[in-house]
């Protein structure tokens, strides 16, 4: 009996010839992927054209009654993901810490406070501490210098400063509102070529702590008429760390382009990667281009 390609009329032969090599050429990629590879997982691999490189974690999930995490948090992610190099997933279970691989990250982002509650346990707390301690970048906004108040002492280790907590002596903040944000570090990668600004936020006055930190920026105080930190690094380990206490509401985060621009270089230097989008990737139409 003829074959079946001696038996496609001669107009058909070449598509069948063209087939056949496809068909071969598909086999032969599939072997070289491994046997658990299919169509849908190389349709879902990022391609060269792919230019995040900055993976945040960002965990929230819990806050002060007066913190509308969820509000904030798709801005905090919408502001990140202006710069088209970071890319946010967001975890609203800080438990979750306990049990996530974080080798995949390069920045675990902050923006929780277990108010009246226990904060992630101690499996959570050394994944944690281990991820900073061999490299990866740690940023903190607002509250989540708060987190495992009197829990976990190593957090005021690793953060550098961290909310002293309420009692007599203990102020938090001033009355929301307008202040102008100073920076003290002008030449540190994240604060380069960024102008001095006022906000609408919470100015902070509550932090505590004495560990070597590298400080970006401060604000006075109209309550107590002294200077308190609003942005500040540091290292834990082999890890970089960036902390900054703005951020109380959606206001807060948007109504100054500098916040947001605060948060992405400190994402991003903690990250060990330029704070500035290189001007050859970032979109000229937009803000976050120098």
């Amino acid at each position: 009996m003829d074959s079946p390609r001696r038996s496609l009329p001669p107009a058909l032969r070449p598509v069948a010839r063209r087939g056949a090599c496809l068909a071969l050429a598909t086999a032969l990629a599939f072997a070289l992927l491994g046997t658990h590879t299919t169509p849908q997982a190389i349709a879902a691999t990022p391609g060269p054209a792919k230019e995040r490189t900055v993976r945040v974690l960002l965990v929230t999930g819990i806050d002060h009654p007066a913190h509308a995490w969820r509000e904030t948090a798709p801005v905090l992610q919408r502001l990140l993901e202006s710069d088209p190099r970071i890319e946010v997933r967001r975890e609203e279970n800080p438990d979750a810490l306990a049990t996530i691989d974080l080798t995949p990250w390069q920045v675990v982002l902050i923006h929780f406070q277990n108010w009246e509650r226990p904060g992630p346990g101690q499996a959570a707390r050394e994944n944690l501490r281990a991820f900073v301690a061999r490299g990866g970048g740690l940023v903190s906004v607002h509250f989540g210098c708060g987190a495992w108040h009197q829990e976990w002492p190593e957090y005021q280790a690793i953060l550098g400063r961290i909310w002293h907590g309420i009692g007599p002596g203990k102020p938090q903040h001033d009355p929301r509102g307008p202040f102008l944000v100073h920076w003290v570090d002008r030449e540190h990668p994240i604060t380069r070529g960024l102008e001095d600004f006022t906000t609408t936020d919470e100015l902070y006055t509550c932090l505590t702590g004495d560990a070597p930190i590298q400080l970006l920026a401060q604000a006075q105080s109209i309550v107590d008429h002294k200077l308190h930190p609003m942005a500040f690094a540091r290292t834990y380990g082999a890890g970089r760390v960036f902390l900054t206490t703005l951020g109380h509401d959606v206001l807060a985060w948007t109504n100054h382009p500098t916040v947001g621009e605060l948060v992405r270089r400190g994402t991003c230097w903690t990250a060990g990667v330029p704070p500035v989008v290189p001007r050859a990737t970032a979109n000229p139409a937009s803000p976050i281009a120098p």
